[in-house]
């Protein structure tokens, strides 16, 4: 059971994430990939993962089972504490981890299992080793979960606004005991399944909780309970949610609403699972002045929306946005 103590100063600081993680959906996933569990909701996803062009995983990424084992411990580093809406943003946290950081995890995971390969040569701290990863998980995320993470992102908002709408109705003490069947809320204490007894106390930190597609079962936090304090928790899914869709070139009924160019800047933004503006402009083929005025017009109409990040702004899709690229052609006038 997975004990949390909150304050009062907690219950105020607690927070709901604004998307879906790509670090956090990597590990997860990487867990469903290996572990089985869920075969009815990812049976499809885990056939089409490993029949790609019939090579299973990408060369590059096939070790990275080793560094994310399905049970037990998996190293904290992976799944970065800092918000990171975006790929790029996710990558970037996980190979600025600190030497000490790595050790420290890698430690921890090498008392449960021997470390092979690119993963002993992590341990030792090896820059080489830290591009290797790199590269497998920006090759694992292209193979495993790029292509679905429209769907991904779609039902991960579809999440996030019913628990606002508990919040507001309700308050938090709701959306905490909605995060799963089994959640019991002992004021000041909310316990949740768990793979094993796990305390943690917030002491004023607050939480933030992640919504995660590949989570599955029960939910999943840190090991080290010194790192702000995070809690991914399973959604709900639909069974469909691996068909392809029905082909249909979107751009032609979307250039008659939005225009061309606006239409290629929405479609860009959905493609890439989020990407600041000088990557916009250069996927586009447009100046950055005239990217900032079609996001700032995609803002206004809630299609996207636009954070910092440091010294970038990076724009994601909203559900609204999705709903529109993905709502089915029109099939002629109405009888």
């Amino acid at each position: 059971m997975l004990h949390i103590h909150f304050t009062a100063e907690d219950l105020g600081r607690t927070r709901l994430a604004t998307g879906p993680e790509p670090m956090w959906e990597m590990l997860l996933s990487l867990h469903k990939l290996t572990d089985n569990e869920g075969r009815v909701v990812f049976d499809g996803w885990r056939r089409r993962v490993r029949t790609v062009d019939r090579t299973g995983l990408p060369m590059s990424a096939r070790w990275l089972p080793l560094l994310a084992p399905p049970v037990g411990y998996s190293p904290d580093f992976l799944t970065p504490a800092r918000q990171a809406g975006d790929l790029g943003t996710g990558l970037d946290l996980v190979l600025a981890t600190p030497r000490r950081r790595l050790r420290h995890d890698l430690t921890t995971l090498a008392a449960q299992q021997p470390l092979r390969g690119p993963v002993a040569e992590l341990a030792d701290g090896s820059k080489g080793a830290l591009h290797q990863l790199g590269r497998a998980l920006r090759d694992y995320h292209a193979h495993a979960l790029a292509p679905f993470w429209d769907r991904i992102r779609t039902d991960v908002h579809a999440d996030l606004t019913t628990r606002g709408k508990t919040f507001l109705h309700s308050g938090i003490e709701a959306v905490l005991t909605g995060l799963h069947p089994g959640a019991r809320w002992n004021p000041p204490v909310l316990e949740l399944p768990y793979s094993r007894d796990h305390h943690i106390h917030l002491d004023g930190r607050g939480v933030r909780l992640l919504p995660s597609f590949f989570c599955w079962g029960r939910p999943f936090t840190f090991h080290d309970p010194v790192l702000p304090p995070v809690i991914a928790y399973p959604i709900e899914h639909d069974l469909a949610w691996t068909a392809p869709r029905s082909p249909r070139d979107p751009g032609r009924p979307l250039a008659a609403l939005l225009g061309r160019t606006r239409t290629a800047v929405l479609t860009t933004v959905a493609a890439g699972g989020g990407c600041t503006t000088t990557e916009l402009a250069r996927r586009t083929g447009i100046s950055l002045a005239s990217a900032s005025q079609h996001t700032g017009v995609l803002r206004d109409a809630g299609l996207i929306t636009t954070v910092r990040r440091g010294g970038h702004v990076v724009h994601s899709l909203r559900p609204a946005g999705a709903a529109l690229i993905h709502a089915p052609a029109g099939r002629g006038r109405p009888r």
